[in-house]
């Protein structure tokens, strides 16, 4: 499914491109000039190529202009040749030189070794890897996190990997792997990895297509005032809450906006004097619980909660108290206390491109964002009419 026509053996092939960072970093790699490539899953709405165009369609609208599209490839990660066909093996084979592995599940639970997250993170990677060491592209820029630091306290270098941590969930552990597997390829000539912390929203505009961790808990207190019973004020909030939270608040967590991060990849990516580094793609000040908690009563209305600390009896919960822990508990793992992350070779590479500060206000807005949302994203085929207006197609 080549969508362009090309000589130059110079373009980068870029996995998970409709995720969220992957929809930030094809408009800004596009828009720094890098010859893209995309390898792309249909879905039961669009075509590989639809789903491109209706990403790009959304480009066009925000900056007010039309985008070059990249060379779409239609695949699949976990099949043979990532499930892409003669033609387009060849082309990519021809044409590109690089690799941007973006393409990652995140879920943080897991049946065993043959489901997600293993499957995605793990043999996926293992599958672009052995696809580009027949099809002969050398250079690989690995998309991993921050918290392969698995429980680990005090400094994380971003020269460090498996230094005997423990891991708070499958996610981590896939993550590990999936790192370690791509430092260990001998063929690549260069080897750059991105660890980005915990990915939210746009800064800017709010928007986000994925809506874990801190949106899932914004959605379930939302979701469990509106459908409470209890008699809510005539603002619309309510003093009803389960009444107590099992941290204490001083927990950080270390938030990164999700065009920060795509800004500072497309600068290392478009100068290759910056490759075969690791980079921690985290801020200079993590958010702290309290701040994350207050943030969630105020955009959810629903206020009364108390930070108990974590040493708190849960068996005597709440009907209410259950139900909130038995609903956010996949997410257990992700309220710990973050480490302190080094993160000297970003500011190195990019120190014009400081991360944007997430204060409560910041936050706030964030979450109101996805409230607006109601908390789901579908993208919308876009054509341009007659006098090349762009319009919007469900």
């Amino acid at each position: 499914m080549i969508t362009a026509q090309v000589s130059e053996p110079n373009h980068f092939l870029l996995t998970g491109a409709t995720g969220l960072l992957g929809r930030y970093l094809m408009k800004d790699l596009t828009l720094a000039g890098v010859p893209l490539a995309v390898h792309v899953r249909p879905n039961r709405r669009f075509s590989a190529q639809e789903r491109i165009e209706a990403i790009f369609g959304y480009w066009d609208q925000q900056l007010g202009k039309v985008l070059p599209r990249p060379v779409v490839l239609a695949g699949q990660l976990g099949e043979e040749a990532l499930g892409m066909e003669p033609g387009d093996i060849r082309w990519a084979a021809e044409n590109c030189t690089s690799v941007i592995h973006n393409a990652a599940s995140l879920s943080f639970v897991s049946t065993g070794r043959d489901s997600e997250p293993y499957t995605s993170n793990v043999d996926g990677t293992r599958n672009v890897l052995r696809f580009c060491q027949e099809a002969g592209i050398y250079n690989f820029h690995h998309v991993s996190t921050a918290y392969v630091c698995g429980l680990r306290s005090g400094l994380v270098l971003e020269t460090e990997l498996k230094e005997g941590q423990v891991y708070g969930n499958p996610y981590e552990e896939s993550k590990v792997e999936a790192e370690e597997m791509t430092r260990s390829a001998d063929f690549l000539k260069s080897h750059t990895v991105y660890r980005p912390s915990i990915i939210v929203g746009d800064s800017e505009t709010g928007f986000t297509n994925t809506f874990h961790g801190f949106y899932a808990a914004v959605q379930l207190i939302y979701t469990m005032n509106n459908h409470s019973s209890i008699e809510k004020q005539y603002t619309g909030h309510s003093d009803f809450y389960p009444g107590r939270v099992t941290l204490d608040g001083s927990e950080g967590k270390n938030l990164v906006p999700v065009n920060w991060v795509s800004e500072v990849m497309s600068h290392i990516i478009s100068n290759s004097e910056h490759h075969g580094q690791t980079y921690h793609l985290t801020p200079r000040n993590p958010v702290l619980v309290r701040t994350i908690l207050a943030v969630m009563q105020s955009a959810a209305k629903m206020f009364g909660s108390q930070l108990a600390g974590k040493d708190i009896d849960t068996g005597t919960a709440t009907e209410i108290e259950e139900f909130f822990y038995e609903h956010i508990r996949v997410y257990d793992s992700y309220w710990r206390n973050d480490p302190t992350f080094d993160s000297t070779n970003t500011r190195k590479a990019a120190p014009h491109l400081p991360c944007p500060h997430i204060d409560y206000e910041q936050l706030l807005f964030l979450a109101k964002q996805a409230i607006k949302m109601n908390f789901s994203w579908r993208d919308k085929l876009v054509k341009r009419d007659k006098n090349k207006e762009l319009v919007a197609n469900s």
